[in-house]
């Protein structure tokens, strides 16, 4: 029940951020690929990054946060373009500027945060039984991918110099707009909390993993926003919007989201073992989502299926591993 109630006031708070996030795009002019790749990307990822910050800070869980974060870059890479092929009235539709900048940075992104995880094991080993790697994050590991992220959000901007919009924004009022945000921010924190107190509880009722939970539940619930901005905008035609909002929400997830949750605990140890076979996967579904939209720069009915596929495979494996009826994942969370 507080997983649900979480969930939905995720949903309400989600959809007043990013009702105010477009306006508020119409409002300073930004180009289409702009406003879905960097704000609306960044209001729909609040959740994971609140997700990290409470998991952290409250509940001194730092790898649901990183589970739940990356749960949430597999959701949105597989499940929303997905959703959003088969509800498109033809086919998805990108284009080269997409496929080549946002997915290609997208990639860089997952290969970023892999490598201050590797960093973090080899510089800052954290002394564990069993042979599990784990590694210290420090704030100036950190401060690597926040850096990353400065440069996507620079070569974005250079795509806003020579735009030029003819909208009317005469009705939009700002100062309400940013005042609908913040209530959109607040509720949103209140919604992670009950997600992430579900994650702990299930962990302790059942005997999983929270880690698992994390991966699954709260993924889920923390990717609704995306699922919606990108659903409504591929119903109405924005195929374009659809996918750069998934694509910058993930970037902003991996180079944000994880690393300001270490600069806020100050540091974190990640368990390397776990989260460098994740990373993997995220990877192999990067580049399997990659030459799809390659592919006639469209995405098929037939490929959507096939990623809701491949989504629900996962989601299996990680129920397997939990209960340890496979390991191909070496020293999974262990059950509670």
């Amino acid at each position: 029940m507080v997983a649900v109630i979480g969930t939905g006031i995720v949903w309400k708070g989600s959809g007043l951020l990013e009702s105010a996030s477009e306006r508020l795009s119409l409002y300073y002019r930004l180009p289409e690929i702009v406003q879905g790749a960097i704000v609306v990307a960044i209001g729909s990822s609040f959740p994971e990054l609140a997700t990290v910050v409470v998991s952290t800070l409250v509940h001194g869980e730092f790898e649901l946060g990183v589970a739940a974060i990356v749960g949430s870059a597999l959701f949105n890479i597989m499940v929303i373009p997905a959703l959003c092929g088969l509800v498109a009235k033809d086919q998805l539709m990108t284009n080269r500027d997409l496929v080549y900048k946002e997915a290609q940075f997208y990639m860089i992104a997952v290969a970023a945060l892999l490598l201050m995880f590797s960093f973090a094991v080899i510089y800052n080993p954290v002394e564990a039984a069993g042979g599990v790697l784990r590694g210290e994050l420090t704030r100036w590991l950190a401060i690597m991918p926040l850096a990353l992220y400065g440069i996507y959000v620079f070569v974005q901007y250079q795509d806003t110099m020579d735009y030029q919009s003819d909208e009317d924004v005469s009705h939009i009022r700002p100062g309400r707009e940013w005042g609908r945000l913040a209530g959109g921010l607040v509720l949103i924190l209140i919604g992670v909390e009950g997600l992430v107190r579900a994650a702990v509880n299930f962990g302790d009722i059942l005997g999983t993993p929270s880690f698992l939970w994390g991966i699954t539940i709260v993924a889920a619930g923390t990717s609704i926003p995306d699922a919606f901005v990108s659903v409504r905008a591929a119903r109405h035609g924005r195929g374009i919007t659809s996918t750069a909002n998934v694509l910058g929400s993930n970037i902003f997830d991996l180079l944000c989201c994880i690393p300001i949750g270490v600069l806020i605990a100050g540091s974190a140890v990640i368990n390397y073992s776990v989260a460098a076979p994740l990373m993997a996967v995220l990877t192999l579904a990067t580049l399997a989502l990659f030459l799809m939209m390659r592919t006639d720069m469209t995405l098929s009915r037939k490929e959507s299926w096939s990623l809701l596929v491949m989504y629900g495979v996962f989601v299996v494996w990680m129920g397997l591993e939990s209960v340890d009826l496979t390991n191909l994942i070496v020293n999974f969370p262990p059950s509670t």
